[in-house]
């Protein structure tokens, strides 16, 4: 069927959420023009004092917006700083750690996966799948608990002090029967954690599931991730742990390196 080229196109759905486009130009502004007033951003906006007095209202409350109450003002607040600072660091990891991590996978023919800590939980930020016919592999973007895993557990032996009494402060989920519940063991375990450079989690999130993890250190000497080696415990041997040791340690020390390199 041939259209006619004087009939008019069918209108497109949109699923454009008003408020949200509103604020975000509320964060623009405020980038661009700090130390505004409702009355001048509702000007430069186009929009009526009401509705901005509420978006801004709205992104104060989550840390968005800072006002100053003395001038009744706006600038941007410290989320957004965290959010620069968090795109900056993934983006750096994300640049830099794939070719190594496939390297690894190759190397071992295990599954590779980096993990960051977001708050008190552990986010696979990238995986690469295993090479054998078993495979143990956790999807990018899944979050997992601190107290159990390779990496996990890494992340949080090298927490502040304020992630770590949380974590050891709430109720410790037991995901099988190896899952290290108990807030004084697990204490004890993260300070062997520190005191190797490493981690090796047997069966404590996955029945039959090894894992064994090095930390990723930033130019500040900080540790922003971890990269772990995870497959299943029946080809974990002896010989087999200290080779996957010794191979995920100079693979997060590369990616380290890099990142410091910038």
């Amino acid at each position: 069927m041939v259209k006619d080229a004087n009939q008019p196109a069918v209108a497109r759905k949109s699923y454009k959420i008003e408020a949200v486009g509103r604020a975000l130009n509320v964060l623009e502004e405020l980038a661009e023009k700090p130390g505004l007033g409702v009355t001048a951003l509702a000007n430069e906006m186009g929009l009526t004092k009401s509705i901005v007095f509420r978006l801004l209202q709205t992104l104060e409350e989550s840390g968005y917006v800072h006002r100053d109450p003395e001038r009744a003002t706006f600038t941007l607040g410290y989320r957004v700083a965290l959010l620069g600072e968090r795109v900056g660091r993934d983006g750096a990891l994300l640049h830099v750690a794939p070719p190594i991590m496939d390297e690894l996978r190759d190397q071992t023919g295990e599954n590779v996966n980096l993990v960051i800590r977001e708050g008190s939980y552990a986010l696979a930020l990238a995986t690469r799948e295993g090479l054998h016919a078993i495979r143990i592999f956790a999807q990018k973007g899944r979050k997992g608990p601190l107290h159990a895993g390779g990496a996990s557990m890494l992340l949080l032996a090298y927490a502040e002090p304020a992630i770590l009494e949380r974590v050891l402060g709430s109720e410790l989920k037991s995901y099988t029967n190896h899952t290290i519940t108990d807030p004084e063991q697990l204490s004890k375990v993260l300070h062997r954690i520190r005191a190797n450079g490493y981690n090796v989690a047997l069966n404590d999130l996955d029945d039959g599931a090894f894992s064994i993890a090095a930390p990723i250190f930033n130019a500040s000497g900080e540790v922003v991730a971890g990269l772990s080696i995870a497959g299943a415990t029946v080809r974990l041997d002896e010989p087999q742990r200290e080779a996957y040791i010794e191979a995920v340690q100079e693979a997060a020390q590369k990616i380290s390196a890099k990142l410091t390199l910038g």
